[in-house]
């Protein structure tokens, strides 16, 4: 499936386009949209019976700021520059520069093109970070802009948008996004799926064969492709060899398009693929975010993290340097049940009887609370930072101990943002860092622009349709053949 298919090998195309895109979630029809914008014939093929792909799964968030109308509507002031400190630092290390740079540069004119798309946003702002807000409400905190370490680089400013719909805004996009395919007249061929790039003899992309109703169809893309068809979550395979501390999360966000099909496409046609061991890993156990006075422990009994930052951040640290193996601790003036329910593990009416029962090393966790409240009593964390509001004394037994480890079923929810290395244009590169003529890709089939720390919520849909839409732009400039 994943070997391509020579030019000479193919006797006649069914279907001959200047574009064709595969995969039409937020990535895909964004690229889809622009290039018809830009005068291309077009085609989207989608392997499922109706577009939107994880995009509709998604909390809809969308990473935008500089000062958008609802920035500004709301009381908060922001720059492209301030924006770029804080995307520089919480990405990295290992940040696309480039990618930021222009992203940052052009999200004001990014927001607007989704309202000109028919994406309704309320001039308005929640306060519950982390994730969509349960009104209707527009704008929310993401990405631990707030928060410790970041609050010291860039001025805090929350920049996750979603379109105006209770609850999860996924859905609402996409139906939209769907929308506005339509009204463009794009011809969408769903059931379809990938099989092979058609590639010249010189190395040009110029097709896609598909299996599509039980038959090979070969599609001649004059132009060249846009491979939009999601990351590989959901291939156990595929993460066991490149990401195998993403096979322990117990949630896996995706469709089970995310199976790398498009990753593998892009590798056989000469794409190189980058950062494919990592993935963002949430973990919600401090939703709400008053949870979050209450304390993370290792298996050492000492904490690790500012528990107020993204639950992302908390996910990503506590899997990859604390393999997953988590506590919260909480006391009774602080423990509520939360999003997830929390269910204690361990009772205990001193942090010593509790030390005990649970197993930690004798003395660790009487030490690590002993510190924490005293500085707490004091309104500080000078160890990590956690917020003066989210900063109170544990002192009030009985003492809750919810088991977070992944190995014992906990809640991980978690994604690839590994793929394939492309420009800022959306093209294909090689392992030199040269374009693979004729080939784009987007979305999580494409290495987001995020380092080694993930940006935060909403930055895979901002990802997916600005580089989305630069890909369809430059596909629909390409040469062709």
């Amino acid at each position: 499936m994943t070997s391509i298919r020579r030019l000479r090998e193919v006797p006649r195309f069914d279907r001959e386009v200047d574009v064709v895109v595969m995969g039409l979630g937020l990535a895909g029809a964004s690229a889809a949209l622009e290039a018809k914008a830009a005068g291309a014939d077009v085609l989207v093929v989608e392997r499922s019976g109706a577009g939107g792909g994880a995009s509709a799964l998604s909390g809809g968030l969308i990473y935008m700021g500089g000062g958008t109308p609802v920035q500004k509507a709301a009381g908060f002031e922001d720059s492209e520059e301030n924006m770029f400190k804080f995307l520089m630092a919480v990405s990295s290390p290992g940040a696309d520069e480039e990618k930021i740079r222009v992203f940052c540069a052009d999200s004001i004119e990014h927001f607007h093109w989704f309202e000109k798309q028919g994406v309704p946003f309320k001039r308005s702002f929640y306060d519950e970070p982390g994730l969509e807000s349960r009104t209707d409400d527009c704008l929310v905190y993401t990405s631990g802009e707030d928060c410790a370490p970041w609050n010291t680089i860039a001025t805090p400013a929350p920049r996750g948008h979603k379109a105006q719909v209770v609850q999860k805004g996924g859905g609402l996009l996409m139906k939209i996004m769907l929308e506005a395919v339509g009204r463009e007249s794009i011809p969408v061929l769903t059931d379809t799926r990938g099989e092979a790039l058609v590639v010249a003899d010189d190395g040009v992309v110029c097709g896609l064969v598909v299996k599509h109703a039980g038959a090979e169809l070969a599609l001649r893309a004059r132009r060249g492709v846009v491979l939009a068809a999601g990351g590989f979550i959901m291939n156990e395979a595929m993460c066991a060899l490149h990401a195998p501390v993403l096979n322990r999360v117990t949630d896996r966000n995706g469709t089970p398009g995310d199976d790398g099909t498009g990753i593998r496409l892009g590798q056989s046609a000469g794409g190189t693929a980058i950062r494919m061991h990592l993935g963002e890993v949430a973990l919600p156990y401090t939703i709400p975010n008053p949870l979050s006075k209450g304390v993370y422990l290792n298996t050492r009994g000492q904490r690790f993290i500012n528990e107020d930052t993204y639950h992302g951040h908390v996910g990503i640290a506590g899997l990859y340097k604390e393999a997953g193996e988590l506590f919260l601790l909480l006391d009774d003036a602080t423990f509520r049940r939360g999003l997830v329910g929390l269910q204690p593990s361990w009772v205990a009416e001193t942090f010593e009887e509790l030390e005990a029962e649970a197993g930690f090393p004798p003395g660790s966790l009487v030490e690590t609370m002993t510190l924490y409240n005293r500085h707490a009593a004091q309104g500080r964390d000078p160890v990590f930072g956690k917020r003066p509001e989210r900063i109170v004394p544990l002192v009030n037994p009985p003492y809750a101990l919810v088991d977070c480890r992944v190995s014992q079923g906990a809640i991980w929810s978690g994604f690839t943002i590994g793929g394939l290395r492309t420009s800022v244009d959306g093209e294909v590169l090689d392992y030199a860092g040269d374009p693979v003529p004729g080939l784009f890709a987007a979305g999580r089939t494409a290495a987001i622009f995020s380092g080694h720390g993930y940006a935060g919520s909403g930055a895979s849909l901002a990802d997916a349709s600005y580089f989305g839409r630069r890909a369809g732009r430059a596909i629909a400039r390409a040469g062709g053949r």
